[in-house]
């Protein structure tokens, strides 16, 4: 039940998200169905928090930055391009990859995207992935452990 909760956590900070927690999980020997499941709900607890709290948080970030020289990141960069080329959708679909789950649905937003389009594109971002994530990582596993 910890590891399951491990999971849950690890999937829900940013940065550490499905792309390493779903495999960890699944290598680790708990169940595939079970990590991704608990992964995909650890995920979206906390962008459904960010994309729920995107107001405050905005004006938070700005009173924070005020004053100050504003640095733009790589990450930035190259959301603002998926954004450019691909919109919304292609931006979240590939965002678990590229620039991780959380900025893509924060920079989507701050582009201009309603809330109700970026929480139903990160719910199936993140669904997709999360499956993509532990399928392969079960059958990769199962391949090399075979004798």
């Amino acid at each position: 039940m910890v590891n399951y909760f491990l999971v849950f956590l690890g999937a829900a900070i940013p940065w550490l998200e499905l792309g390493l927690v779903i495999p960890l999980g699944v290598i680790s020997g708990l169940n595939p169905l079970a990590v991704i499941i608990v992964g995909f709900i650890g995920n979206m607890v906390t962008v459904l928090a960010l994309i729920i709290g995107y107001d405050k948080f905005k004006l938070w970030l700005a009173k924070r930055n005020e004053g100050k020289e504003q640095k733009v990141s790589k990450r930035s960069e190259r959301a603002k391009a998926l954004w450019d080329k691909y919109g919304l959708p292609g931006m979240l679909m590939l965002g678990p990859i590229l620039i991780g789950t959380h900025v893509a649905a924060f920079i989507g937003m701050t582009l201009g995207a309603s809330k109700f389009k970026t929480t139903i594109w990160s719910t199936i971002s993140i669904g997709v992935w999360a499956i993509i994530f532990g399928v392969a990582t079960s059958l990769g596993f199962d391949f090399f452990v075979r004798e």
